[in-house]
C-alpha cells in the first residue's frame, strides 16, 4: 500500500499563489493543484472544501507572508530612509494577491498592509500630514511601478519620487 502524501498547507499555497500569479484565477482548480502538489483532490476538497475556499486560504497566507515581510523589512532597516524600506521589501505586487476585494476579509488584509507599509515610510520620512501624505503617495508610485513593470513599463525611479517627497 503506497503511503499518503503529506504536504503542509504553506507549501500548497505557494504553488496555488505560482498558478495565479502565472495563469490567473482559471488556472487553479482542484484537478491543476493535484497535478502539482502530488494530492489527490479528494485530499484537496477536505481539506480546503471547495475551489474558491482553497484560493481564498492561499491568497490570506500570502497576506500573512507580506506582514511578516513589512515586520523583517522594518527592523532591518532602522535607521534608513523609505527607499531602503521598500528596496527590502522587494518587489511586491499586492494587487495580484487582492486580485479579488470583493471578500472583505481580503480588501480589509490589503487595507490594513497599506497602512502598515504607509505608517513605516511616515516614520522613515518625518512627522505631520505632510509626511503622511508623502508616504501615501510614494506607496501609490511603489505600488504602480509594480503594476506597470509587470507589463514591460521601467521609465519611472523610485528613487525620483522618493527626491521629490523628501
Amino acid at each position: 500500500m503506497p503511503r499518503t502524501r503529506v504536504i503542509p498547507d504553506g507549501q500548497v499555497f505557494s504553488i496555488i499563489q505560482r498558478m495565479l500569479d502565472e495563469g490567473g484565477e482559471k488556472a487553479v482548480s482542484f484537478g491543476t493543484v493535484s497535478t502539482a502538489t502530488g494530492l489527490a483532490p479528494p485530499s484537496l476538497v477536505q481539506r480546503y472544501g471547495s475551489r474558491d475556499a482553497m484560493v481564498r486560504a492561499a491568497r490570506l497566507a500570502a497576506w500573512d507572508a507580506l506582514d511578516v515581510r513589512l515586520a523583517e523589512a522594518v527592523v532591518q532597516t532602522a535607521g534608513k530612509g523609505p527607499q531602503g524600506l521598500l528596496k527590502a521589501l522587494g518587489p511586491v505586487n499586492a494587487a495580484a494577491i487582492a486580485s479579488d476585494l470583493r471578500d472583505p476579509e481580503l480588501a480589509g488584509r490589503a487595507a490594513n498592509w497599506r497602512m502598515a507599509v504607509e505608517a513605516a515610510l511616515t516614520d522613515r520620512m518625518g512627522n505631520g500630514n505632510k509626511a503622511r501624505e508623502s508616504a501615501a503617495l510614494l506607496f501609490a508610485a511603489w505600488q504602480g511601478q509594480a503594476l506597470w513593470s509587470a507589463a514591460g513599463e521601467s521609465a519611472f525611479r523610485l528613487k525620483d519620487a522618493v527626491k521629490r517627497l523628501t
